[in-house]
């Protein structure tokens, strides 16, 4: 069967088993038995070896390691099954072949749903057959449809291209610093335009209304009053998501930190801050408003702990509800954030606020972030609500400035078509 035809098999595995692996290159014949190709390149396993190596750079941030996976996975599929050509002697025309194949890859390659790499069978390492390169995703707001997924409806988004694009220019970068190889295909490649559309006007901000908010915040509350073993949680991490901008990731305990109550820190003016590592491992300062310390001391006061952190506390600063330690995976806080939201939508829709109501169907964790910024840019400076949210440059604070495009619009609104 042609390889296009037939779905291939994982080859990269977890940071872990990775890790333990990575003093060893695999053989071709190990390699030939991993994907069910008798046909590999003879430099397969030094493609092996050099893609792990590179991802393992990455064991500080699972989030950017299982993204250059994903890519690296794909392309040593490509170039192994389909190519028949080394990975890492790729010029830039190749590189571009494979973009436009992972623009619309064979059906046989695309899945219905996220599901691991590997499984364990007694006490072996085996590809999961249900696995592959590419998945169809259902968007948010067909969530709960009784329609099934097809592979054929696979549409890869700008964002995707990006990541493509983001990931192979690392991962050859990384092979030109190791004198491997004289220059970065990547980098050659001038016309990228070709696959990222460019769009001179700003993308719109995703987040919910003011009206929305005020329902979530409400729900959230009247589920900690009702039921405070299970909620008082919920409404702690909805008042963090909201009043710091947090990101999911960093509420969670991971290989790149733990947040603790004791991140919580008041200066010398008595002034209280949140410490955080947030995205690219960088560490900032967060103005903790008295709306929040509030929803601390509530928090802290259900777990029967005293009102404000002490000083290097290491309690985890958002609990398991059952069992001990902290909350390590960010599917836990999307359930919680998800459930809030769906119970605020009743509540508007039961009020008569059905239209209203509209976005929370779509909503997800992050336009938490987003509502709190954009919410802060009306009334803070700028540089203030910047530092705030860790934001690189004021531009990228800037696009949650809603007045350019009112004022842009009320400028335009009256313009006739022809003279009067």
């Amino acid at each position: 069967m042609k390889p296009r035809n037939a779905p291939p098999r994982p080859i990269l595995d977890t940071l872990s088993v990775l890790s333990r692996q990575r003093r060893r290159k695999p053989t071709l014949d190990a390699l030939s038995a991993l994907t069910g190709s008798k046909s590999l390149p003879a430099t397969a396993p030094d493609d092996y070896a050099q893609a792990v190596r590179f991802l393992l750079s990455y064991d500080g941030s699972s989030a950017t390691f299982n993204a250059y996976r994903r890519e690296l996975e794909r392309l040593l599929q490509w170039c192994w099954l389909i190519l028949k050509r080394p990975a890492i002697f790729l010029d830039r025309d190749a590189i571009e072949t494979f973009v436009k194949f992972s623009l619309s890859p064979p059906v046989a390659w695309i899945g219905t749903k996220q599901v691991a790499r590997f499984r364990d069978k007694a006490g072996e390492r085996v590809p999961n057959p249900d696995w592959r390169p590419y998945v169809v995703s259902r968007s948010k707001a067909s969530n709960g449809s009784k329609k099934a997924l097809d592979p054929a409806d696979y549409v890869s988004s700008q964002p995707a291209v990006r990541a493509t694009f983001t990931a192979l220019s690392s991962f050859y970068d990384y092979l030109t610093d190791e004198t491997l190889i004289p220059v970065n295909p990547v980098s050659l490649i001038r016309q990228k335009s070709k696959f990222i559309r460019k769009d001179q006007n700003q993308a719109l901000v995703r987040r919910i209304s003011n009206l929305q908010w005020d329902y979530v915040l409400e729900t959230a509350e009247k589920m900690a009053n009702d039921d405070p073993i299970t909620h008082e949680r919920t409404l702690f991490v909805m008042s963090l998501l909201f009043g710091l901008y947090l990101r999911i990731s960093e509420l969670v305990a991971d290989e790149r930190s733990a947040p603790v109550m004791g991140d919580f820190r008041k200066d010398l003016d008595g002034n209280w801050w949140f410490h955080v590592t947030g995205k690219g491992n960088k560490d900032r300062t967060i103005t903790v408003s008295g709306d929040v310390l509030s929803a601390l001391q509530r928090y802290r006061a259900f777990l029967d702990l005293s009102p404000l952190p002490l000083p290097n506390e290491p309690t985890p600063l958002v609990r398991k509800v059952r069992g001990q330690g902290p909350v390590t995976s960010s599917r836990w806080i999307r359930k919680l954030v998800q459930t809030c939201f769906d119970e605020a939508y009743k509540r508007m829709c039961k009020d008569g606020l059905l239209e209203d109501a509209g976005d929370l169907k779509l909503a997800t964790v992050h336009w938490l972030r987003h509502t709190g910024i954009s919410e802060d840019v009306k009334t803070r400076p700028r540089e203030h609500v910047r530092d705030d949210a860790g934001h690189a440059s004021m531009a990228t604070t800037d696009r949650y400035i809603e007045s350019d495009r009112r004022e842009r619009h009320y400028s335009g609104r009256n313009k006739p078509l022809k003279e009067l």
